[in-house]
Parts: structure tokens; sequence; C-alpha cells
């Protein structure tokens, strides 16, 4: 009788995943429209409509840091109809810093992560500071002076220059607003000294000439800022920081819907009309496989944990 049970059991999961979606799919994105997951979300969804047929609907449900979109999208049927598109904020930040009502190694299904892009530590363009020797001579000889602007308590751009911090053996003074736009806001008017800004935020001021961009989080140089060295490259070592944005959905979706949805997602990535675009933003593809984003976000989640306990990182 309970082979039975698990051999019907299998065939509705199975017969479910080859009529997919026979309902619209709901992308919810934990943020408010606008920003750099809006964005990828928007591009992946009339693409994803093309190739599957359907509905797909972006859905913004923003709050708490992205997690009370996350925590809709874990409470949801597994059966592909509703898909989470978001920063790493919720995946492997957030469950450090606050209580959320998810388990994010145990909850989600992984399916890919979509693009990454890295930050960029800017200054103005009045500031003193040349280069990234400037920054670190003056942060030796004034210890807990220089400002770093960020986007929150717990952002990407926070915890890079925690980070930093860290690896260098200086410190400075954390400058936290509700969001990116106060942040250029203020490092525009010269307000405070510094952000590890994102790529995608900084590169139209950097072309304006109102940022000075001094170095860069990824491994390698980037294709938009072949001048700037990398913090590895100066001898800043365990550094390397990306903002990335990833497709997951409600833990128990068929293997064979995730590997169709992630290679679906890799083929609209990659589409002539779609990549340079991304690419012109500042966004590497990634698209790699449910697989490997399990690994990553495993990775990822001890990484930023360890970072947060042992600076003693807190919420807003």
């Amino acid at each position: 009788m309970k082979k039975l049970m698990f051999a019907l059991g299998a065939s509705m999961t199975l017969t479910a995943a080859m009529a997919w979606p026979d309902k619209p799919v709901t992308i919810v994105v934990p943020f408010p429209p606008g920003g750099s997951t809006d964005l990828i979300a928007r591009t992946l969804q009339p693409k994803l409509q093309e190739k599957f047929g359907g509905t797909f609907v972006v859905e913004n449900k923003a709050g708490a840091t992205g997690t009370i979109g996350a925590a809709q999208v874990v409470r949801a049927a597994p059966d592909g109809h509703t898909l989470l598109v978001s920063s790493l904020g919720p995946y492997v930040i957030a469950p450090h810093l606050t209580k959320v009502t998810y388990d994010a190694t145990k909850d989600m299904d992984y399916i890919t992560v979509a693009v990454q892009a890295p930050n960029v530590l800017v200054v103005p363009a009045a500031s003193p500071h040349k280069s990234m020797a400037d920054v670190l001579a003056f942060q030796k000889a004034n210890p807990g002076k220089m400002t770093f602007a960020s986007s929150g308590n717990g952002s990407s751009d926070h915890l890079t220059a925690e980070l930093y911090w860290q690896q260098t053996g200086t410190s400075g003074v954390h400058v936290a607003y509700k969001g990116g736009g106060p942040v250029m806001t203020d490092l525009l008017g010269n307000q405070v000294d510094s952000s590890f800004m994102n790529i995608n935020t900084a590169m139209p001021q950097i072309k304006a000439g109102k940022l000075r961009p001094l170095s860069i989080t990824s491994a390698q140089r980037s294709p938009l800022l072949p001048d700037v060295p990398t913090l590895n490259e100066l001898g800043i070592k365990d550094a390397n920081v990306n903002s990335w944005q990833a497709v997951s959905g409600p833990k128990g979706m068929p293997a064979d819907l995730k590997n169709k949805l992630q290679a679906a997602i890799k083929d609209a990535l990659n589409d002539p009309a779609v990549k340079p675009k991304l690419l012109e933003l500042g966004f590497e593809i990634v698209a790699n496989t449910p697989e490997q984003f399990t690994a990553f976000q495993a990775t990822e989640f001890a990484r930023w944990k360890k970072l947060i306990e042992t600076r003693n990182i807190k919420a807003d």
C-alpha cells in the first residue's frame, strides 16, 4: 500500500510538472519597484512567458528587508506557480540579523543565481583621496575618522565596509541610511566621505565625474572600470564581494521543473537583446544550476553569519 501511495504521489508530481503552468505564475520581488532586483524580475518575466506560455506576473511585496516577500513564497505550494526573485539579503544575510519566519537553508528550492555585480569604493569628486593608498594612509593616521555610508545596517555595502576594515585592521564610522537614494545625495553633497556602493548604482555618477572610484570588490577588474584595481590586487585578501539576484521557489519543487526554469532563465539572460544591456549596467551573468546555487547559498550563508557575529553587527 505504501509503495502504491508513493507511486501515485510521484505520478501526480510528474503530471503537475508536465502541465505547468496551468495557472498564472507569480514572481515575487520582496522589494519596491525600481531597484536592481525588480529590474531582473521584469527582464525575466516576458521571456519566461514567451518560453512557457501562460501568464507570468511580477508582484512587489516589500518590507522587513525582503523577508516578508520571501516568507510568502516559502508558504506557497511547491508547484512552480510562485517564484522568488531576490537579492542576497533574504537568502543569506537577514536570517542572521533578525527573526525570520522561514529557514533559508531548508525551506527553499534554489533554482539559479541569475546575475551578480561587485561593489565599488567611491568618494566624492572633491575628496582629497585619489587612491586606495590615500584612504589607507588616512585611516591608519586617523583611526575611526573616515565615514562610510551604507543603505542600512546589514546591507551589502555595510557588510563590505566591515569586511574591508577587518581585513585591513582599520576602522571607520558607519553611517547607515534608509536606502541608497539618501546615500547618493549625501555623497554628492560631500556630507559623507565614502561608500562601498553597488556598481549599478555608482556608474552614472562615475561617468558624470561626480564620484571617484578607488577600488572594486570583484575577483577581476570590471570592463566598465578597467583602470580601477580590485581589493585583491592591492593586497587586501578575502574581500571579494558581489551583490547578486537569484531565483528560488518553495521547498519540494519537482527537479525537472527546476531544471527547465534554470535553462530558460539562462537563455533569457543571454538573449542578444538582453545580455548587452545587463553588461552595460555592470551585471555579470551567472545562471548557475540548482545544485551550484544550493552549494553557493550554503557558502554565502556561513560567510556572512561569521562576519555578522564577529563584528557584532545588529539590525536597524
